[in-house]
């Protein structure tokens, strides 16, 4: 499928609700990982159906690159565009610290100074020491990939809008070998340290936002070449079957990452289109608006909640296990959506930059009425369609 040519004005809203399914896919691992299901049988087929939930995050990094690049406004100061995204991480970020400290702090749980200034300060994921790239509120790491992710854009992306279509296919391409080569890349990094630099490690995990950058610039030129969503969608759901049972977990993360990039790519172009999709109703775009929130709150709600009824570590038996993760789900969506309309979107607008206005379009003279009656100008349907959707970044 060759892609349409747009312009960064094009709402994306499917890439909106897509972002649910990845905050869905890390809640499920998560509640995997933690064995809140004590019924062996259970607990076995959520983490068979879940392993490679983690990868949700490999997601986000992809879609944040393709909606940073397609959404940048040329011309706009580095400045302007760090306070922008300093006002959407930053206040949720602030909150859910101190939320964390006072929790460690109830539970008597020892907290290195520096680590918690390194985590404060978003460095954390720069520090290949136990206890600092997980601590306070362990998956802000990610904040801090991210970070430093929007510190680079500005300098990468004047080579990304004068680049041949062909070096960006490149690198499309080249990310999942890399991404690949970094298994046995591992071996020469400190037995210790081999986790961090896989899983952590900025300029490591910066190839999955570079992956996306690149996608993004191609669909803006009507250069993507590649299948439609149903398509893609199917490719998807068996590249993660198949992964999950007959292939080697060093091999997850690069061919996620094309699986990943071809999904987000597809839901992109329909949204050019004009097409329907199922992820862009008003119910899944709210859910993918308060889905960095609920990143942000899923694991210190669970641990906390786990540990206050004494089911830490040993789970819940029969139905109360079933049970207690569509609760803990409820619970952390409505947490989710508190933190996302009282901190996150009030903090946006004070604190980002103000919108440039637009330069109103100059009025031709008035010229005399036809004779004939006159047809009322069409209202573009996309116009009104995508008119005040936010942006999914």
């Amino acid at each position: 499928m060759t892609s349409a040519p747009a312009t960064p004005a094009t709402r994306l809203p499917s890439l909106t609700g897509l972002r649910w399914i990845a905050a869905l896919l890390v809640f499920a691992f998560h509640v995997g990982t933690m064995r809140i299901v004590a019924e062996p049988s259970v607990g076995a087929a959520l983490g068979r159906a879940f392993a490679l939930g983690l990868s949700g995050v490999e997601f986000f990094f992809i879609l944040s690159g393709f909606v940073l690049v397609w959404s940048y406004r040329d011309g706009e100061p580095p400045r302007t565009f760090l306070r922008r995204r300093l006002a959407k991480i930053y206040p949720n970020h602030l909150v859910t610290f101190a939320v964390a400290l006072a929790v460690a702090s109830w539970f008597a749980d020892p907290v290195a100074p520096w680590a918690a200034i390194g985590n404060l300060l978003l460095v954390q994921a720069w520090i290949p020491l136990d206890g600092y790239f997980y601590s306070v509120n362990n998956v802000s790491w990610s904040l801090s990939c991210e970070l430093a992710f929007y510190l680079c854009l500005p300098l990468v992306l004047p080579w990304l809008r004068r680049a041949r279509a062909s070096v960006l296919c490149a690198v499309v391409v080249a990310v999942p070998l890399l991404i690949l080569a970094l298994w046995p890349a591992q071996l020469l990094v400190p037995e210790e340290s081999r986790w961090w630099f896989t899983q952590i490690f900025p300029v490591t995990r910066s190839l999955e936002f570079w992956m996306g950058a690149a996608a993004a610039e191609l669909l803006r030129r009507g250069r993507w070449r590649g299948p439609n969503l149903a398509a893609a969608s199917l490719l998807f759901v068996a590249t993660w079957v198949v992964a999950a049972q007959w292939i080697r977990a060093e091999f997850w993360a690069a061919l996620l990452a094309a699986a990943y990039l071809l999904v987000i790519t597809a839901a992109a172009d329909a949204d050019v289109r004009g097409r329907r999709t199922p992820w862009r109703s008003r119910a899944m775009v709210w859910l993918g608006e308060v889905s960095f929130a609920f990143y942000l709150v899923h694991v210190l709600v669970m641990m906390t909640v786990l540990r206050l009824t004494g089911d830490w570590g040993t789970g819940l038996r029969g139905w109360w296990g079933p049970l207690a993760v569509l609760g803990l789900l409820l619970l952390n969506l409505l947490l989710a959506a508190a933190l996302h309309h009282g901190v996150e979107m009030p903090m946006m607008r004070r604190l980002g930059p103000p919108r440039r206005a637009r330069p109103a379009p100059s009025v031709p003279a008035p010229r005399p009425a036809p004779a004939g009656p006159v047809a009322a100008p069409a209202t573009s349907a996309r116009s009104v369609e995508y008119a005040g959707r936010r942006d999914p970044g």
